[in-house]
C-alpha cells in the first residue's frame, strides 16, 4: 500500500491546524433526508454570469435524470497552497479539479479515490486514450478523469520560418528531428531575420521545460530507495549535458533574446510580438497567450517536439477531475456519473453543444482553430470523431501550419510522460535558478550548478517529505 506523505513540514503543520474541522467534511454522511447520495462538486462558479447559469442548468438537468443523487455546489477551486491542508483536514469536495502537475503527489498522498471499478462498469475505462489513462493511473489503478489534456510540441512564427527558408511552398514547416537540428533552425532564423531563433524562459517555466528536455537526454530526476525515501538523482552527466545544451543557446549560438532573463509573461510577449521564431509550448496555452499581442491565427503554427539523444519524449499536461479519497462507494459512483455530463465518450447533444460553443468563442475572439489537442478518448469514440470533424469544418488557418503537430498527437511516436512524482513545482524553481545563472554568467559550469541544485533540492524538499 502507498504510504501517505505531506509535501513539506509547513504544509503538515497547516494540516494539523485544520484537522479540528475534519468532522465537517462532506463524507461523514453520504445521504440526505430524502435518501439521496449527496456529492459536493468543487470549482463551482461563485459569481453571477453565464458560467454560473450554465452550471445551475446542468445541475438541474442531471438531478432530474438521476433522482438518487443531490449535487451540492462547493466554491473552492484548486490551489496548491490550500489543497494539502484541506485534504488532511477532511475538507475536500467529493469531486474536485486539479492540474496534471499534481497527479502523482495527490495519488501518492492517497487523496484521490480509486475509480477503476466504476469507470469499467460504465464503459469509460476502455474508451479512454491509453496514453491519457496511463498518465492518470498508478499500479494499474485509475485515479482521475481528464478535463483538459495537452502534450508539448514546438510553436513557431510562420513568417519568420518562411523568411529563413524553413517552410515548404504549401505552408508545411520543416520538422527538426532532434534538439541539435532545432538549434540549426534557430540559427537560420536569426541569420535571416535578425530576430531570436528561440525564446526560452529563465523563470520556473524554464525549469519546467528543462525537465522534458532532460528526459530526452536520459535524465532521471528522482527515485525512491529501498526504504521508500525519495532521492534526487539529477547530479549526473546526462543532466549536465542537457544543461550545457541550454547554456549554448545563449553563449555559443546566440539564438535567444538579448535580454538575459525572461519571465513567464515575457516568454509569450516575445513570441507574440514577432521577436522570436520558435519556442516549446503546449497547444492549449499557445494561442491565447500570443494572439493577445496582435498576432493573427495564420502567423503561428505548431509542429512535433524533437527527439533527444537518448529518447523521444514529450510532457503530458492539462487539468483533471478527482474523487475524494474519503468518498463512499455510492459517492464515487455518483461523482463519475456527474462527470459524464462533461467527460463523455459519447457525442451527446450536450457534448456537441459545448464543443460548438467552444468553436464560436474562438471565432469571436479571433483565436486559432485547427490544432487538435490530445483527445481524452480513443479514435473509435463518437466524441473523438465529432470533435475532429468540427475542427476541420471551422479551421481558420492554413491546415499545414498545424499538420505536423496534429499528426504527432494522433500517432504519438514519442513516449508520453507525466510530471515528476513529488515536489515538482519546487524542482522547477530550483532548475529555473540554474538557467538564470547560465544565461547571466558565461563562466557558469552546468555540472557544478546541478551538483549544488541536486543537494539543495534534496535537503530543502525531498528530505522534508513525511512518510
Amino acid at each position: 500500500m502507498k504510504k501517505m506523505f505531506k509535501v513539506v513540514a509547513l504544509i503538515a503543520a497547516i494540516a494539523l491546524m485544520t484537522g479540528a474541522f475534519a468532522g465537517c467534511g462532506a463524507n461523514q454522511d453520504d445521504k440526505n433526508e430524502k435518501g439521496q447520495t449527496v456529492i459536493r462538486v468543487g470549482g463551482w462558479p461563485d459569481k453571477e454570469g453565464v458560467e454560473l447559469t450554465n452550471m445551475e442548468a446542468r445541475k438541474a438537468t442531471f438531478e432530474a435524470a438521476n433522482a438518487d443523487i443531490a449535487i451540492e455546489p462547493d466554491f473552492w477551486k484548486f490551489d496548491r497552497k490550500t489543497f494539502y491542508a484541506k485534504a488532511a483536514g477532511g475538507q475536500l469536495p467529493d469531486v474536485y479539479q486539479a492540474g496534471f502537475t499534481e497527479v502523482a503527489e495527490i495519488v501518492n498522498s492517497e487523496y484521490a479515490a480509486d475509480i477503476t471499478a466504476v469507470t469499467k462498469e460504465r464503459g469509460i475505462y476502455d474508451m479512454l486514450n491509453p496514453k491519457v489513462r496511463d498518465a492518470l493511473s498508478l499500479d494499474g489503478k485509475l485515479y482521475a478523469l481528464p478535463k483538459v489534456v495537452d502534450i508539448m510540441g514546438l510553436a513557431f512564427n510562420t513568417e519568420l520560418m518562411a523568411k529563413a527558408g524553413l517552410m515548404e511552398v504549401d505552408g508545411t514547416p520543416k520538422q527538426p528531428k532532434d534538439w541539435n537540428e532545432f538549434v540549426e533552425f534557430a540559427v537560420k532564423i536569426k541569420e535571416a531575420t535578425g530576430k531570436a531563433g528561440i525564446v526560452y524562459p529563465t523563470s520556473k517555466h524554464g525549469g519546467w521545460l528543462f525537465t522534458m528536455i532532460a528526459w530526452s537526454f536520459g535524465v532521471d530526476f528522482m527515485e525512491k530507495n529501498a526504504d521508500g525515501k525519495w532521492i534526487a538523482t539529477f547530479d549526473s552527466p546526462e543532466a549536465a549535458e542537457a544543461m550545457q545544451w541550454i547554456k549554448d543557446l545563449k553563449w555559443k549560438y546566440d539564438v535567444v533574446p538579448a535580454q538575459a532573463l525572461v519571465t513567464g509573461d515575457q516568454w509569450w510577449e516575445i513570441l507574440g510580438t514577432g521577436n522570436a521564431g520558435m519556442t516549446i509550448s503546449a497547444a492549449s496555452s499557445l494561442a491565447p497567450s500570443v494572439l493577445k499581442y496582435g498576432m493573427k491565427p495564420n502567423q503561428i503554427g505548431m509542429m512535433a517536439l524533437p527527439a533527444g539523444p537518448k529518447k523521444h519524449v514529450t510532457l503530458i499536461t492539462g487539468e483533471i477531475w478527482c474523487l475524494n479519497h474519503a468518498a463512499t462507494k455510492d459517492q464515487i459512483d455518483a461523482g463519475v456519473r456527474w462527470l459524464e455530463t462533461s467527460v463523455n465518450f459519447n457525442a451527446t447533444d450536450e457534448f456537441k453543444d459545448a464543443k460548438q460553443k467552444e468553436i464560436e468563442k474562438k471565432q469571436n475572439e479571433n483565436q486559432m482553430i485547427g490544432v487538435k489537442m490530445m483527445n481524452f478518448w480513443n479514435a473509435d469514440s463518437e466524441a473523438y470523431k465529432f470533435e475532429h470533424e468540427l475542427i476541420d469544418a471551422n479551421i481558420n488557418t492554413n491546415p499545414n501550419y498545424v499538420k505536423l503537430y496534429n499528426d504527432f498527437v494522433a500517432n504519438c511516436p514519442a513516449e508520453v510522460q507525466a510530471e515528476e512524482p513529488v515536489c515538482c513545482q519546487e524542482l522547477y524553481e530550483t532548475l529555473g535558478a540554474c538557467i538564470q545563472e547560465l544565461f547571466t554568467n558565461k563562466d557558469a559550469d552546468p555540472a557544478e550548478l546541478l551538483k549544488k541544485a541536486n543537494a539543495d533540492f534534496q535537503t530543502n524538499y525531498l528530505d522534508n517529505v513525511e512518510y
